[in-house]
């Protein structure tokens, strides 16, 4: 089975960092590597994962976002395979297992996803009963070539938007992307989060995701008339 790197982009993360590391090696199968990419945090993020002791790269940035921070972890890995996750959500203790499962009997599949529960800032043991599909960051597995031939993770304005971007790019360039039933991540909920709530300066980054996905398509009609 092949083996998996993990990156995380943290920024002022100081309050979840550890439970979100914890839920990374309670895996019943392990990582090769784990990066946490600090994108200048401001709080004790970096010091609550030092005093953790665990095997844990941790990089340093300058604030510019949990796309760039991203793209940076990726490429400081080496695996075959790389899985991603937020800074504030969980993994349950069989989630690479199954993902890795799904590869390696779909070849054709260049990444998995799972569906998840919403569980509100401290109460994981409360998650909320509707399992939702999870295109995000944190449910995602994908094999190298996929980050290798899509490139970076680019963040929009306001800070939302740039997975819906990133993924539709991974599709757009011919991937086949795969959506599991099970549900193996927790996705926490918090004031304050970049996912929290309806934002409109935030939300800037959805219209701007939808945009260049219009552009690129008028692009794609221009080239094959």
């Amino acid at each position: 089975m092949s083996g998996y790197g993990v990156v995380i982009p943290a920024f002022n993360a100081a309050g979840t960092i550890a439970e979100t590391l914890r839920s990374v090696v309670a895996q019943s199968i392990r990582p090769e590597t784990i990066i946490v990419v600090d994108d200048g945090s401001t709080d004790d993020t970096v010091a609550v994962i030092k005093t953790m002791n665990l095997p844990v790269k941790l990089l340093h940035q300058d604030n510019a976002g949990p796309g760039s921070a991203t793209t940076r972890g990726i490429a400081a890995l080496s695996t075959p395979l790389i899985a991603t996750l937020d800074a504030d959500d969980l993994w349950l203790p069989n989630k690479i297992e199954r993902q890795l499962a799904h590869l390696e009997g779909s070849p054709a599949t260049s990444g998995v996803f799972c569906h998840w529960r919403n569980f509100r800032n401290d109460r994981p043991d409360a998650p909320e009963a509707a399992a939702l599909p999870g295109w995000s960051r944190t449910t995602m597995m994908i094999r190298r070539a996929v980050a290798e031939t899509v490139g970076p993770i680019v963040d929009p304005p306001g800070g939302r938007g740039e997975m819906i971007d990133w993924i539709a790019r991974v599709r757009e360039a011919g991937f086949v992307l795969d959506m599991m039933d099970e549900v193996l991540a927790l996705r926490r909920i918090r004031p304050g989060s970049l996912s929290y709530g309806r934002d409109p300066a935030r939300d800037r980054g959805y219209l701007q995701v939808a945009r260049l996905a219009m552009q690129r398509r008028a692009r794609n009609k221009a080239g094959t008339s």
